[in-house]
């Protein structure tokens, strides 16, 4: 007989706890790049996704115009890219990652899994077991939470 998966108030907040001291460990990578999370996570989809137009990108990472446009304009300054005429229309704009960008980019998420793979290695086999077996449903929470969020209207 299956149980019913609901979780109660102390569940919630445990997952809640693990999620948050996970990210701060992860978003610890983009910052020793000099970078917030979320100027790391623009960069990333530019770079390996571009070349974007801001609407297009600002879907993408969930962000509202004025915060996509100071963390793009952050990127640019510091040469991780570049603002460029759209060639399908001269009046828009298109940002692609540049060749610094790439490679911190890169940097960024080499570390976060060298993060990762440090904690994992740490882990019992079970542990380990039970965590690749969860994995389609973490999937599943974050994704859940994307949808939830809705398009561009995250604040950083």
């Amino acid at each position: 007989m299956a149980t019913d998966p609901t979780f109660d108030d102390d569940a919630v907040a445990r997952l809640r706890r693990s999620i948050t001291r996970l990210s701060r460990l992860l978003n610890q990578a983009a910052s020793e790049e000099g970078l917030t999370p979320t100027q790391a996570e623009v960069l990333a989809v530019v770079a390996w996704q571009g070349p974007l137009g801001p609407a297009e990108l600002a879907e993408i990472e969930g962000l509202n115009a004025t915060m996509l446009s100071r963390v793009v304009g952050k990127l640019d300054a510091e040469g991780l890219l570049r603002r460029m005429p759209n060639p399908a229309d001269q009046r828009a704009a298109v940002v692609e990652g540049t060749a610094r960008g790439r490679e911190v980019s890169l940097r960024v998420r080499a570390r976060r899994t060298r993060a990762v793979t440090n904690i994992l290695a740490g882990l019992s086999p079970d542990v380990a077991t039970t965590l690749l077996a969860a994995l389609p449903a973490l999937e599943a929470l974050a994704d859940a939470g994307v949808r939830a969020r809705g398009p561009a209207r995250r604040d950083g």
